[in-house]
């Protein structure tokens, strides 16, 4: 029987799951789907009678509808909201809400993608813009890609407080060290900041190496109510906090191209949390650029505004760092299917669980970590979501 609603109700993460990824060439997307979700439910120990709730965005003309159908589920609570790379954390915070007052008991979240072998298969071509409508038809005459509008706000952020192409060529050497002890990471090779600005332009200031790769993948995690918990498999990891935000869509609208909307995101999801950036043991954030990183760690409060390029030198990045970020590699280096903030959620509990293996992150006298925030960006810094995450 399914647990009796109470208001509010603790949140747990009760199971997480990659597809295979990478190089995926003779799978469908929807085959990711299905194979990260048993995997998922698998690992929760959970029956999949129990899951009456269901989110997916990004595949087919009724994603959560076409998919639920796939995997054989017929939820009671459904979303489906599309703002790009924050989508899941804003998922994640709809279906921690949902579950808190009682309107579902276990959401299923899940994505899969082949990106790289539609390309790879002549199915599909690189996208350079999401389109000519609405208020993009103002930029997309002057070949205002979506690449080039990442590469502005970083001239702008180097422009305004001095950030240099070393600086944010550190972010993408720090994420291809992080992803050398990820075995399930597409690139593990080390880099050097040379070989990050030797590389061929793509967007100015952006080189290859500054670029997400472009990978197969999906995964999945399972939101439960805390009453689920004695029958999980494994211990919880709860959801403590989370927030969302929008910003712009026409870059003329954007206020400021060094401020994203991960600066109202984290504050409402610490507030809500009640915790606070220094607490936190590592961090999750969406790497579609080198660019992203460094301005996000700003917004969410781990340095000052303009102090992002000094922050991300000297290794703080690195697992063992002062500020573990992108552990599993990120989408710099692990994977990038086309809408990574799934990803950040899995890793982030994965992380908590002590389950990375020669990836772990460890504190002091080894002990595992307790606190982890991931931070997803849409668009071109059009929407965020942000949500803490806590052990124990």
């Amino acid at each position: 029987m399914p647990p009796s609603p109470r208001s509010p109700r603790k949140v747990a993460v009760a199971g997480i799951a990659l597809s295979d990824c990478g190089r995926v060439d003779e799978a469908t997307p929807y085959a990711l789907h299905a194979q990260a979700a048993r995997r998922a439910l698998a690992d929760s120990g959970l029956d999949r009678s129990v899951i009456d709730g269901f989110a997916s965005a990004g595949l087919g003309t009724l994603a959560p509808v076409e998919v639920a159908e796939y995997l054989g589920l017929r939820p009671t609570w459904v979303d489906s909201t599309g703002v790009g790379g924050s989508t899941w954390e804003v998922m994640a915070a709809h279906a921690a809400d949902a579950i808190a007052a009682g309107h579902a008991n276990a959401v299923l979240l899940v994505y899969g993608s082949t990106a790289r072998a539609d390309i790879k298969a002549g199915r599909r071509t690189s996208n350079l813009s999401f389109g000519a409508r609405g208020p993009l038809q103002f930029e997309v005459p002057y070949g205002h890609t979506l690449i080039a509008k990442y590469a502005m706000a970083a001239r702008r952020h180097m422009h305004e407080y001095g950030t240099t192409l070393e600086q944010l060529a550190e972010v993408a050497v720090q994420a291809r060290a992080n992803a050398a002890t990820n075995p399930d990471a597409m690139f593990r090779a080390p880099v050097t900041v040379d070989d990050v600005l030797a590389g061929p332009m793509i967007a100015d200031p952006f080189t290859k190496l500054h670029c997400c790769i472009r990978s197969d993948g999906g995964c999945a995690v399972l939101l439960v109510a805390e009453d689920y918990v004695p029958d999980m498999a494994k211990a919880p990891v709860w959801v403590l906090g989370s927030g969302t935000s929008v910003s712009h869509t026409a870059m003329s609208q954007w206020e400021d191209f060094t401020v994203s909307p991960a600066a109202v995101s984290g504050r409402l999801a610490f507030e809500r949390a009640g915790v606070g950036p220094a607490d936190m043991d590592l961090a999750e954030i969406y790497d579609a650029f080198t660019y992203m990183t460094l301005v996000t760690l700003e917004d969410l409060g781990f340095c000052a505004k303009g102090e992002g390029g000094a922050f991300v030198e000297k290794g703080r990045l690195l697992r063992d760092g002062a500020l573990p970020v992108n552990t599993d590699g990120g989408g710099l280096s692990a994977c990038h299917p086309g809408m990574r903030g799934l990803f950040l959620l899995v890793e982030a509990v994965r992380q908590l669980r002590g389950e990375a293996g020669d990836g772990q992150v460890r504190k002091a006298g080894g002990r595992l970590p307790e606190l982890a925030v991931a931070s997803g960006t849409g668009g071109w810094f059009c929407s965020s979501g942000t949500v803490v995450l806590g052990r124990g």
